[in-house]
């Protein structure tokens, strides 16, 4: 079975899909309004704490979805990496919360339960309403102004788990916890300035309390997949792309491609750092096997809509390994050097009297099949050539898949 997410344009066509996308938005205000969020008295209280229910009914949600997205990638079902997680831009981020939360305080709404007060006919919310669109109007005029800070301290893809080097799981009981003890504290917060009697809240809460870090304790239990077993899942449509010769590119695309200025190429020499030294591709990155595993939260972090990664070895079998990892993982857009760096010497090399072929070479596989004068690394000619200078034949692979857009998110 597929891991989620679901093609759903695929599944039932595009208007199937806006129409499950209609449905999610419509339930989603539904719940607003059950919750009293289309109450700009009852929300205003939060800050005042005497009624803490926007706290404890958003909460609530961010960590259920939390424990059943991870609960779902722990058993196999959903693969995170393919999920889009909004790029943190840290000050503006930080301001525009602040922002955010003052006209909050003084409106009594954010944008989107001003919207579920509207579609009740509260005329606070209609007004509140129509001023965040003309603040989004006034932003659209205005931010070129200050659009140096508002892409400012970028840090991409960022999570919990990449700040703190903690296993996904962990974090999960971890927010959780937070979770639960802030809606003790909220409660608290309630009895003392709500003069709220809790002897009448439901006890029920404490077993959906107790239900919540219960799933949260299997998640971390049960662990994400390893890579092995994430590849196992793939292997049958990707093992044939490999004996079909589908993502091994031909040493001129991957020149050609550099001179691009409309790709981002990302070059992964995944051998040992002697033959890296001895001779490697300008620009190439020295990614030996065993560490692939540990660039690949970087390699998320940074990738963009152009971005293509060529990993290549001394032949094609520790490229081929590292490319694995790599797909297994959900990196877009891999692809293997053709024949490695012994195929792109046979091409660029042959005028070169300073790089010979080995006279006997050496048996096995991955093993550099040329003699160097000395480790120079990338100032031997060949590793840098003119695109311009050459002219092959080949079958163009490079696809660009690419990574999947904002879907929206939380209230407003």
């Amino acid at each position: 079975m597929a891991p989620f997410p679901l093609p759903l344009e695929g599944l039932i066509g595009k208007v199937g899909m806006y129409a499950v996308y209609l449905l999610i938005g419509i339930l989603f205000g539904v719940c607003l309004e059950i919750s009293g969020f289309a109450i700009s008295t009852r929300l205003a209280a939060q800050f005042y704490f005497k009624d803490l229910t926007v706290l404890k009914v958003m909460f609530t949600a961010i960590v259920v979805g939390m424990v059943l997205i991870f609960g779902a990638s722990a058993l196999g079902w959903l693969d995170y990496n393919l999920i889009w997680v909004n790029p943190t831009y840290l000050w503006p981020g930080i301001l525009g919360g602040l922002i955010m939360g003052v006209g909050f305080i003084i409106g009594g709404f954010c944008p989107g339960t001003s919207l579920v007060s509207m579609a009740t006919l509260k005329v606070d919310g209609l007004f509140f309403a129509l001023g965040s669109a003309f603040g989004i109007f006034l932003f659209g005029e205005t931010v070129g102004w200050y659009e140096d800070f508002f892409n400012s301290s970028y840090y991409g893809r960022l999570t919990l788990m990449d700040v703190f080097h903690l296993p996904a799981g962990v974090v999960v009981v971890l927010v959780v916890l937070m979770a639960l003890f802030m809606f003790w504290g909220g409660e608290q917060l309630e009895r003392i300035f709500g003069k709220r009697d809790l002897s009448k809240e439901p006890r029920l809460r404490v077993a959906g309390a107790a239900a919540l870090f219960l799933a949260a304790l299997a998640v971390m239990l049960i662990g994400e997949p390893t890579p092995a077993e994430k590849w196992a899942r793939i292997a049958p449509e990707k093992e044939a792309q490999l004996i079909n010769r589908e993502v091994q590119i031909h040493p001129g695309e991957l020149l050609d491609s550099l001179a691009n200025d409309q790709l981002r190429v990302v070059m992964l020499d995944v051998r040992p750092q002697a033959d890296y030294n001895l001779f490697h591709l300008r620009g190439a990155r020295n990614v030996p096997l065993d560490q692939v595993r540990s660039i690949i939260p970087s390699l998320l972090l940074e990738r963009t809509d152009n971005q293509v990664i060529v990993v290549m070895s001394n032949d094609e079998a520790a490229a081929t390994e590292a490319w694995k990892i790599l797909v297994a993982e959900s990196v877009p857009n891999v692809y293997i050097l053709e024949g490695g760096i012994n195929h792109w010497l046979e091409l660029f090399a042959a005028e070169d009297p300073q790089i010979r072929p080995t006279p006997t070479p050496a048996l096995g596989l991955d093993y550099i099949r040329y003699q160097f004068p000395a480790a120079l690394g990338d100032r031997y000619a060949a590793a840098d050539p003119f695109a311009h200078e050459y002219e092959f034949e080949y079958t163009p692979k490079i696809k660009l898949q690419l990574k999947r857009g904002p879907s929206g998110g939380g209230c407003g």
